[in-house]
């Protein structure tokens, strides 16, 4: 046999074998990790929406309810600990990163929940026309919020199990060993109860 024959053979194999083994799956975790990835960049987008709007909120609010400063401190004080608790994509595999910052966030929530039924008690804020945008503005970002941490938990819900189930957790060991399960959002205890708040 040729050298020239020697070397096409290997080379042939392997223009074979690479689109059997893209079809059999094997690019499957990376593909999936990625999307989960993405669905977590744009949790991350809309949490920062958020956290954009509630200056201008708090500025409004203060104007009407200023004898309000305990709820204002409050929603400033979360804003800046929500801000400041960040996790990239790289962390997603560590349980006590992504429950922190789960609860810096949901800490902002209820500040701000309660900042918005504060605002029940002051009618003139609640007819101003830049309250009522802002307040908008605010609901939407929630529920952008919502369908964002949805999309995530069924990305690394689809992900994790693909790691657990064969054959991609043969896949995981042979090709992929640094892959881990990622972790997922879970409901915070006390979630389901509606913020109680006090009248000075």
């Amino acid at each position: 046999m040729s050298p020239a024959a020697r070397l096409f053979r290997p080379l042939l194999v392997l223009a074979l074998l690479g689109p059997l083994l893209s079809a059999c799956g094997i690019n499957t975790i990376p593909t999936l990790e990625e999307q989960a990835k993405a669905s977590w960049s744009q949790v991350q987008n809309q949490y920062q929406r958020r956290s954009d709007l509630i200056p201008n909120l708090v500025e409004t609010v203060k104007g009407y309810a200023a004898q309000e400063k305990e709820v204002l401190t409050a929603v400033v004080e979360a804003r800046a600990k929500a801000t400041a608790t960040n996790i990239d994509a790289s962390q997603l595999t560590d349980p006590a990163a992504v429950q922190k910052f789960q609860a810096a966030q949901g800490e902002l929530s209820g500040a701000l929940s309660r900042l918005l039924v504060t605002v029940e008690a002051y009618p003139d804020l609640k007819s101003n026309q830049n309250f009522l945008a802002l307040q908008s503005q605010l609901e939407g970002t929630e529920n952008r919020i919502a369908v964002a941490r949805r999309d995530f938990i069924d990305a690394v819900r689809v992900y994790n199990t693909e790691l657990r189930t064969i054959p991609g957790s043969w896949y995981a060991s042979w090709f992929y060993p640094e892959s881990k399960p990622m972790e997922s959002f879970t409901a915070e205890a006390g979630s389901d109860q509606p913020p109680t708040v006090k009248f000075n």
